[in-house]
């Protein structure tokens, strides 16, 4: 599992060929129609493009549902220790 957080990445979000060869679809209405179809989750540029993360396709394309990597509660320092 450490391994996909060690790969290089080029960049933070998929590029747009990246989205077409997933999505199966140029065009950003329907790019978007298809992420929301399957279940993933991705902002919209100012110009309506879909923006998705790379290391979360990683994830989704694994079968790896990314919200289950979440710590409830989000996370916090443990200073019963000191």
């Amino acid at each position: 599992m450490s391994a996909i957080f060690d790969m290089n990445i080029a960049s933070e979000t998929l590029d747009e060929d990246e989205l077409t060869r997933i999505t199966g679809s140029c065009r950003k209405g329907d790019q978007a129609d298809w992420l929301t179809a399957n279940g993933w989750i991705f902002h919209r540029s100012r110009a309506g493009h879909p923006i998705v993360g790379r290391l979360y396709a990683r994830l989704k394309m694994a079968g790896i549902n990314p919200a289950t990597l979440a710590v409830p509660g989000g996370w916090a320092p443990d200073f019963t220790g000191l």
